[in-house]
């Protein structure tokens, strides 16, 4: 495969269908349908999970229903093969906590006319001060 020259619309366009569906409560069991049963991979805050059911199993038991999001930046890359690097810095407030940045990074794998999420990794830009 070659690099694919629409990366930077394929970023965008999934980031703006990846949080709508993520951000309705009533519609975020859904997220599952960009993961690969087997072969995907996500980085919550620093917990490792493998595979589609253990990614919704997390993202269901997440505590916060509501959710607002402002993305300030989105930055493509094309892979090797075919593939797209989605990197996302952005804020975002949940039910009634303080609002915080956090920055998101996908890799897109192409599969039979499509992508799918195989690496996933998720962190709020929290700073421990002293």
């Amino acid at each position: 495969m070659s690099l694919n020259p629409q990366y930077e619309n394929i970023g965008k366009a999934f980031v703006q269908q990846y949080y709508a569906i993520f951000d309705d409560p009533p519609n975020r069991a859904n997220v599952i349908n960009f993961y690969d049963a087997t072969n995907s991979f996500m980085t919550f805050e620093g917990q490792q999970i493998q595979g589609a059911p253990k990614i919704i199993e997390k993202v269901q038991a997440l505590s916060f229903q509501k959710i607002a999001r402002v993305i300030t930046a989105v930055d493509s890359q094309p892979t090797f093969d075919g593939g797209v690097i989605v990197n996302v810095l952005g804020r975002l407030k949940c039910d009634e906590d303080p609002p915080h940045s956090f920055s998101q990074v996908f890799l897109l794998k192409p599969s039979a006319g499509s992508f799918f999420v195989a690496h996933d990794i998720f962190r709020l830009n929290v700073h421990n001060a002293a």
